[in-house]
């Protein structure tokens, strides 16, 4: 399993979410998981100029000089420094995918909320936007699927697509159908995933949110159970994993007793090590 990290994607001395840590955490997890097959890849830091493909070149210059807020309503230096390695994950990841043919990883959380010209929700840029108009641009892709499987509803992503006027995204997110755990009950998220799903099947490139807050524990969540959250990954690598596909972490906010920080976010740690060891198995 190809993984796309680099320590700089965790703000250096900032951590306003229990989801901000996730890449450390996970990419070690993952290395120590003798189920799970790493291969740690490199990558540029995304430029301003491949940010602003989505985002309002005033906005990015603001979050970079700190004159404009961040996701998390401040202007703190480290999380502007970072986020050129989050969003620059996820493009690297999308071209390997595109360029190989192959399902990678991006282990990054906070897009889907980040709009043309706001952030919001632990959100500043978008990278599923970033990554689909970057490889647009260079020529690589015509028609791109975003699954957006984090909790929430992606209005960042469908504000990028209405004011860019983008007719070639496939964009289906759970968080603007699904509320409650009683929402999705009666095959009523299984007959969602499937449609978003078949949306997707002509994609070159699909982008995939398997993000842990849908779980009935979370508490920003509470929608998805344990089986269902694994029959989600499950359908989604089967159904879709013959195409370019990328998967990230995105939310996540379940926390446990304990010392360290791994034994804190462990109910989140587990359910990606889940994914990840169904990559694994499936693909390598």
């Amino acid at each position: 399993m190809k993984v796309f990290y680099r320590p700089e994607q965790v703000a250096a001395s900032y951590q306003p979410s229990p989801s901000a840590l996730k890449p450390r955490l996970v990419v070690a997890d993952w290395l120590a998981d003798p189920h799970i097959n790493v291969e740690i890849c490199s990558f540029e830091p995304a430029s301003t100029k491949t940010l602003c493909l989505a985002h309002d070149p005033a906005f990015v210059r603001g979050i970079f000089s700190g004159r404009r807020e961040n996701g998390f309503g401040n202007t703190n230096t480290d999380v502007a420094l970072s986020l050129p390695f989050t969003n620059g994950s996820m493009v690297a990841a999308a071209e390997h995918a595109v360029l190989h043919g192959e399902v990678v990883c991006s282990p990054t959380s906070g897009f889907h909320h980040a709009g043309y010209a706001s952030a919001m929700g632990y959100c500043t840029f978008n990278g599923l936007m970033v990554a689909a108009l970057a490889l647009k641009q260079a020529g690589l892709v015509d028609h791109v699927g975003i699954i957006d499987c984090d909790a929430h509803y992606g209005n960042g992503t469908d504000d990028i697509i209405m004011q860019r006027n983008i007719n070639w995204i496939e964009h289906r997110t759970l968080g603007k159908h699904f509320n409650r755990s009683d929402d999705a009950e009666g095959g009523r998220f299984e007959a969602w995933l499937n449609k978003a799903i078949d949306h997707c099947r002509d994609c070159d490139l699909v982008l995939y949110q398997a993000g842990a807050d849908p779980h009935v524990d979370d508490p920003l969540g509470g929608i998805l159970t344990s089986v269902q959250m694994s029959w989600r990954d499950r359908t989604i690598f089967e159904q879709l994993g013959h195409l370019p596909l990328v998967w990230n972490l995105a939310g996540g906010y379940q926390v446990a007793p304990g010392e360290t920080e791994a034994q804190k976010r462990e109910p989140i740690l587990a359910l990606h090590r889940m994914t990840a060891r169904l990559h694994t198995a499936i693909f390598g």
